[in-house]
């Protein structure tokens, strides 16, 4: 093991996609999934299965709550180095090349060959015509997981645009970040409120859950100004340099992770176990259902906060270094982003009828999705011009 400089935020996002991989084999066999054969892209996963288990209930809901808005917060953390060594068209015509082209694949393409099997569990036929017009026009061309891609290009898009006239501004306050490395309390309460704010104002109007877009240019609602406010907190806190700034060398932020992973824990577990009051109060009208809303999402918030902490900290101080196993991993990570649906949809498909608990099923689902996302990936970018942006 040799200690590579910032190797920590590779392998931190490398372990976030092997996450979304595992998040997504678990959506088959959730108590609360359902399938509706009329418009199968309404149901909760593309395959459902017969055999649940409340524990991959608590394990999604675990994922959900955070890892997307620490995604997006990486992928904020070098942009602006990246926007101070190249000019604004070398960057945006980068990003259209990293970001924009692997999405229009990945939704044309690999989603194509990933919802046949919803196709097949909708209509007992085998029809690649019939189906590919339904993709089309029923399911209005389904995104999957690819519409964190096309989320994130926008960000960068507009942060680029928008970087001759914020520039001083992020530097500033990435250099007011820095120093607070060494008041762990007030940096976690700014982050909070941060967070707090991004979040709360909007779910007053719009449901947690809703989605809308164009065709594949999907985004959930209530989580837009999060994500962006997520990836402009990962822009600032990398202005000053991540030797610099809150996870430098003996941060004592960073030296507090034992307590942020333990609080992390005791924090979800506390949402879990406020949810049963807050439906008994609601039905006895000692909260209105605003109310009910808005102490329950302060938990949430609470929670993603926590989460986000918890695992920055964590990876910075005991997994931050490198092996052949995990560059491989990092260097793979986007493609396998890329391509994994295809296999854990195919493979939750072939397990259907299998007499195997919920459990095991979701388990050979994400082994076998990994390795051979692992796999293809690694002989894809075998090819040099498929290396340069995969």
């Amino acid at each position: 093991m040799v200690p590579v400089r910032n190797s920590w935020v590779d392998n931190l996002r490398s372990f976030i996609t092997l996450l979304v991989v595992a998040h997504h084999s678990s959506l088959a066999y959730t108590t609360f999934a359902s399938f509706n054969k009329s418009a199968y892209i309404l149901s909760t996963n593309p395959v459902v299965d017969t055999a649940r288990w409340k524990g991959l209930d608590i394990f999604e809901d675990f994922n959900d709550i955070f890892f997307m808005s620490l995604m997006f917060l990486i992928s904020g953390i070098f942009v602006m180095n990246s926007l101070r060594s190249k000019s604004m068209g070398k960057f945006i015509r980068d990003r259209f090349y990293r970001l924009f082209i692997p999405f229009m694949i990945g939704v044309t393409l690999l989603m194509l060959i990933a919802y046949y099997p919803s196709f097949l569990l909708a209509t007992g036929q085998h029809n690649i015509k019939a189906y590919v017009i339904d993709f089309f026009t029923v399911e209005a061309w389904p995104v999957g997981p690819p519409w964190f891609i096309w989320v994130l290009f926008v960000f960068n898009l507009v942060f680029a645009l928008c970087y001759p006239l914020v520039k001083n501004g992020v530097n500033k306050a990435g250099n007011w970040l820095a120093m607070q490395k060494q008041r762990p309390g007030k940096l976690f309460l700014s982050w909070y409120i941060y967070t707090l704010l991004l979040y709360i104002p909007v779910i007053q109007f719009v449901s947690p859950y809703a989605w809308t877009g164009i065709g594949p240019f999907d985004f959930q609602i209530s989580r837009v100004f999060l994500y962006a406010g997520y990836f402009l907190l990962g822009a600032v806190i990398g202005a000053p340099g991540l030797a610099n700034g809150i996870f430098a060398d003996g941060s004592a932020f960073v030296k507090k992770w034992p307590l942020w992973v333990i609080s992390c824990l005791v924090i979800y577990a506390g949402l879990k176990l406020s949810e049963a009051p807050i439906i008994r109060m609601i039905g006895n009208h000692q909260l209105s259902e605003l109310q009910a809303t808005l102490i329950y999402r302060l938990i949430w918030i609470l929670s993603c906060t926590m989460s986000c902490i918890a695992f920055l900290t964590l990876f910075k101080s005991i997994l931050n270094k490198t092996n052949q196993w995990w560059e491989s991993l990092s260097a793979n990570a986007y493609g396998i982003y890329l391509v994994h649906y295809i296999f854990i949809v195919w493979c939750q498909y072939s397990l259907l009828n299998a007499p195997l608990h919920a459990f095991l099923k979701f388990l050979i689902t994400f082994v076998v999705t990994a390795a051979l996302s692992w796999s293809v990936v690694y002989l894809v970018r075998k090819n040099g011009v498929v290396k340069k942006y995969l």
